[in-house]
């Protein structure tokens, strides 16, 4: 049995088809890991806390000595759980690469383990993801105001042989504050991010990315900033869709929400929509008039809306005006057509 050091790119293909263990602590493993990864701890976040103040305090061979002491009574059961995986080749990484992975790397190897450790660590990784979103990728993005069913013509795309990113399913959060009522939960940003890594990383960068018009945040999670430098200066689609379609849209969307979160999402934009708005939007959600307080929340979502694609009209590659009904049929049709555009 052997172990090998790989790149960033040969240990990701590689981690396709073989278990891979992330060896750091439960939190840096939840703050955020590389896709695919469990969490394989050789110290607890308490032991690495331990183990990091001797070391700044006293002196490296004081924290060695202590890391010793706390992981001896663990290797049986790191080989039994490794055993459990039942495989015999296994990608490992820590951090920087360094003692952690090197010592269960060590240890599994003597247990009879094929080990492939990604050189550099996580560190390395996310060094790699910010080089990837720094070259020029072929994106296209899909413009339009709020309610326009831009998530769900993407999909439609995507049934096409389309290459998309769904951001707002990444993120597991729909962009606005009624999407936040929805959410069930939000990655770190940093994992966000790792997860948008490894979709574009399946792509064949010769043919054209859709993805979704967003701000910089989506909900508590932020962007890679090389990604949206680039979707800041890529051509854009708009899809119009007529108001009234919008309207219902959103209340086939978002109307099956406890009429309490409906009303709190109103009154947390209360500043932008103004104080005799949101009043009358929250009187008529509670005579359960849904359509016409989404008339009047739509004036701040489409004057916001207005005012950012309008420093981008430059962009707009293509303005299509249709009907929902219409949007299955178009995205046979866009995706051919709108190469010649661009």
């Amino acid at each position: 049995m052997e172990v090998e050091k790989h790149t960033v790119d040969q240990f990701l293909a590689r981690s396709t088809s073989i278990p891979l263990l992330d060896i750091r602590s439960p939190a840096e493993y939840q703050h955020g890991h590389i896709p695919g990864a469990m969490s394989f701890p050789l110290f607890s976040d308490e032991e690495r806390a331990i183990i990091g103040t001797l070391y700044k305090q006293e002196s490296g061979t004081a924290a060695l000595k202590k890391g010793l002491e706390i992981v001896g009574p663990k290797m049986v059961r790191f080989i039994e759980s490794a055993e459990a995986l039942g495989a015999r080749d296994l990608g490992l990484y820590c951090w920087r690469g360094g003692m952690r992975s090197s010592s269960m790397g060590w240890l599994l190897q003597k247990a009879v383990f094929n080990i492939h450790l990604l050189d550099g660590g996580y560190k390395a990784y996310r060094s790699g993801l910010i080089d990837f979103f720094n070259q020029n990728l072929p994106l296209i993005i899909l413009t339009g105001y709020t309610g326009s069913k831009k998530t769900a013509f993407l999909q439609m795309l995507e049934k096409q042989g389309e290459q998309i990113i769904d951001l707002e399913a990444l993120a597991g959060h729909q962009g606005s504050s009624f999407g936040n009522r929805k959410t069930t939960g939000q990655p770190s940003s940093e994992h966000f991010q790792n997860l948008i890594y490894k979709d574009f990383r399946a792509f064949d960068l010769a043919r054209q990315i859709w993805i979704e018009d967003e701000c910089m945040r989506i909900g508590q999670v932020t962007l890679i900033e090389g990604l949206f430098r680039q979707m800041s200066k890529s051509p854009h689609v708009f899809l119009s869709i007529d108001k009234t379609e919008r309207i219902n849209f959103l209340v086939e969307e978002y109307g099956m929400l406890p009429i309490e979160k409906l009303i709190e999402a109103t009154y947390s934009i209360q500043k932008k929509l103004g104080s005799e708005k949101t009043t009358k939007a929250v009187e008529l959600m509670k005579e359960g008039n849904l359509e016409a307080a989404a008339e009047i929340i739509l004036t701040y979502y489409d004057r916001f809306y207005h005012k950012s694609i309008s420093k981008k009209e430059a962009l707009v590659v293509r303005k299509i005006e249709c009907q929902m009904n219409e949007l299955p049929e178009l995205a046979v049709g866009l995706a051919n057509d709108i190469v010649n555009e661009i």
